[in-house]
């Protein structure tokens, strides 16, 4: 049976994309070779910058998932780990949604509290100035 030559072919998505363009690349010695470099220092880098902002408020931690994630593309090691991640964070979010809504707010206090505390850490130490002291100093002045 003859092909159609009206039909429209169907529309690849950037994920086929992406994916078949990988697989070429990785089909040639050169390519795969080239591929573990790229993902292992953009991993690396990505990684780095996480580990470098995870006393900061921020997402820290979820660059250096995300810095793991790009490393697992390219090794099974980083699949492994982040998979274990994953099954961790799941296990925390379920046992946190199984609590009541005092524990559940208890653990939100304390995560402000220690986000608060290394704020006022990084404070001190970047600009030698005691956010506490200010604080308790305005309080009894005012």
């Amino acid at each position: 049976m003859a092909k159609d030559p009206t039909e429209v072919p169907p529309r690849r998505g950037v994920r086929d994309r992406v994916r078949l363009t990988h697989e070429t690349v990785r089909a040639h010695p050169t390519g795969r070779v080239a591929l573990k470099i790229f993902f292992g220092v953009l991993g690396g880098i990505v990684v780095a910058v996480g580990i470098a902002l995870i006393p900061l408020p921020g997402p820290g931690w979820l660059i250096v998932i995300g810095g793991l994630a790009i490393w697992a593309v390219e090794f099974v090691w980083a699949r492994h780990l982040l998979q274990f991640t994953k099954d961790k964070l799941k296990i925390w979010t379920d046992w946190i949604k199984r609590q009541s809504w005092l524990v559940r707010g208890l653990v939100g206090i304390a995560g402000m509290v220690f986000v608060g505390l290394v704020v006022a850490a990084s404070i001190k130490l970047s600009f030698d100035v005691n956010v506490f002291e200010k604080f308790w100093d305005y309080i009894t002045t005012h």
